[in-house]
Parts: structure tokens; sequence; C-alpha cells
């Protein structure tokens, strides 16, 4: 995709009336308006933090500790960089340098294998099933690792989670192993609808637990490691070596702070609407849903055209009717192409007749780019 087309999209999303599987992209100002518009005196009238030390960070990462049940947290740039040091730590710790690990998890695929490239950590991979993996397979790994590694939700799979059983299962059979758990819990936030359980409990199965602050919450930028005195003491030495203790980062961490407030109880609601309107996408021609049933306020959807004719589609959708449907979409076979959808606040005025009704001229606009 050349710039041009880029730019294209961008500012057709931003002409677009209604927006189904994305948010608005927002000008520089209207971001800057936004944090300015935050009420959160206590914040915006004190010094801001120095070098990731005090002011709204500060604040940020003790209540990320307390929302998931950890002594401690500690700020990051990038999810990356907290991850290459969570499983850096594990390895030191344990004296094992084997990482099991999913095969389609953002560490494997997204980070350039960063833990390998960077730590000289050694991946290990219990199935290569599209699907998170279970014990048994853990069980039958049949090499030593320091670390256990578990991605919530497994997004390349179709952000899958296991059940709670099976999430218990996998840890008891890691610490069995002698082994650290942790977890890739960028889009954490989006689990508790599926367990059924607070975050805290949730994260009290780890010894550590990351998570971002732009994906749900809506930051700028930013992720959080959080876990024991020892592992954030050694998480904030590292960070310094990685180069990531900048000068401010108050910008990240209002957004973070504005999305715990405003973004994070609304996952429930955004999450069933997102069930909703995936039944309403599984009647349209040819399509297909993974899962059948989201377990996330986000999915896959696919549908009977190459990825080149759905993007143009629905280039051609917003820019003649203002109306976004997805884009994104890749390649997944022959004639089969696929995009990931996320249900958040744009996507609440959608009806399921809404989503029929503009899936259907997708599919019109797609047909005539295919011929």
């Amino acid at each position: 995709m050349t710039e041009d087309l880029t730019v294209r999209r961008r500012l057709a999303m931003r002409n677009c009336r209604r927006m189904l599987a994305t948010e608005r992209p927002l000008t520089v100002r209207e971001q800057l308006a936004e944090l300015s518009a935050l009420d959160v005196p206590e914040v915006l009238d004190e010094l801001p933090d120095f070098y990731a030390s005090g002011g709204a960070l500060t604040r940020l990462e003790q209540q990320v500790a307390d929302l998931l049940g950890k002594p401690d947290a500690v700020f990051f740039p990038t999810g990356t960089m907290a991850q290459q040091v969570a499983l850096r730590y594990g390895a030191e710790l344990t004296g094992r340098i084997g990482v099991a690990l999913h095969p389609m998890s953002h560490l494997q695929r997204w980070e350039r294998q960063a833990y390998q490239q960077l730590t000289g950590l050694r991946g290990l991979w219990p199935t290569d099933a599209p699907r998170p993996y279970t014990a048994a397979e853990l069980a039958e790994l049949g090499q030593p690792y320091g670390t256990a590694t578990v991605e919530l939700p497994l997004r390349d799979a179709g952000f899958l989670l296991p059940s709670w059983a099976e999430l218990t299962a996998v840890v008891d059979q890691a610490r069995s192993a002698g082994a650290r758990v942790h977890f890739d819990g960028a889009r954490l936030w989006d689990c508790t609808p599926h367990f059924g359980r607070p975050l805290a409990e949730i994260a009290d199965l780890a010894d550590s637990v990351y998570v971002s602050l732009y994906k749900t919450l809506g930051a700028v930028h930013g992720a959080v490691l959080a876990g024991d005195a020892a592992l954030t003491a050694y998480a904030r030495t590292w960070r310094h070596r990685h180069g990531g203790t900048v000068w401010q980062n108050w910008p990240a961490a209002l957004g973070g702070l504005a999305g715990l407030a405003h973004a994070l109880p609304r996952v429930p609601e955004w999450t069933a609407h997102a069930r909703l309107l995936a039944e309403a996408l599984s009647r349209l021609p040819g399509a297909r849903l993974n899962p059948a049933v989201p377990q996330t306020h986000q999915f896959q959807l696919y549908l009977p055209y190459s990825a080149d004719a759905l993007n143009a589609a629905n280039l051609q959708l917003a820019e003649t009717e203002q109306l976004w449907f997805a884009g994104g979409w890749s390649d997944a076979a022959p004639g089969l192409a696929m995009a990931e959808l996320t249900i958040r606040r744009s996507a609440q005025e959608w009806t399921a007749e809404d989503v029929l009704t503009a899936g259907r001229r997708l599919l019109e606009l797609a047909a005539a780019q295919a011929q």
C-alpha cells in the first residue's frame, strides 16, 4: 500500500459519519483537547514525571498495580521492551533460556523475535494449532523452560481465550516444571467478560503481567509490567539499559488514566454488542466468523473475495457513502480474505440490521471490483 493510499484512507475515515470496526482518527489538536478536558486537577496541576518517576506516571503505575492485584508496576514506552525484560528476568532467575510460547503469539510474530535476537532466549512451541496451548501439550514439551508465556487473548488465532479451567491447568503445569508464568496481557482488559472474574483474580495466576495502554484504553502509547518488588526493581534497571527511561511520559500516562476511568468500564458492554453484531454478520453471503461467538469485543470476519477487492470496496463505501465498514483485509486463501473487527464506542450505534445492510453493500462493491 503506497503512502498516498494510506493518506487517502485516513482522510476517508475522518470524513465518515459512521464507523463500525474502528474509531475515527483524531488530529493532534483534537487529542490535545481531549487530554486537556480531563477532569483530574490533582494530575494536571502538578509537575510532570521526571525520568519515569512522579506525576501522572506514578499514579498510573499504582492504579494498574492495584487493578491487577500486584505489589508494584512499571511503565514502559512499548510492550516489546516490557516483555523482553520479563522474559530475561525469568531466564536469570531459573537459569533456563527456554521460553514456552505459542508460535502465533505477538512475541513470535510481531516483535521480530526480539526475545531471541536481543536476549538470547529460545522459543519452545507446545503446539502450532490455531488455539491456546493446553496443559497436556506443555507437559509433553520435553525441554526445560524458565518461563511459560500465555497471550490473553491469542490475537492471531481470532482473539481466542482458554476456559478458566484450561488456564489454571496450564499455570499449574508450568509451576510443576519449576517455571515462571508470564501473561502477555496487552488486551487483558478485554478478558473479564469471558472468564467472569475480576482482573486481579486473573492476574493472580501469573508471576508477571504486561498490559497495553493504547489497546482498549486508547492512550497514545505505552505499556505497564506488573509483578512483585524484585521483578519491578529489575525491570526499572533494564528499562534504563534499553533506553526506555525517557524524560517525560505524561501524555501516555494521562491517556492511560483516562482509559482506565472511561474505557475499561465499558468492556462488558462492547463485548455484548460484538456478539450481537457478529451474529448478524454471520448471515452475510459466504461469511465466516472466528470465533463463531466472540470471546472479547474483537473477532475475525472472513468474506469470499480477495483482500484487494474488499479493501477497495471499503474505501469506495467510505468515500461515497461515508460509511466505514472494515479495513485492513488480508488474503487468507484464494478468494477469501480476513479482517479483524474491533467493536468499541463508534460501533455501539450500529444495529444488527445496520450491519447487514452495510455488509451487503460492501459485498456488492467487492463483486464489482473483482470483475
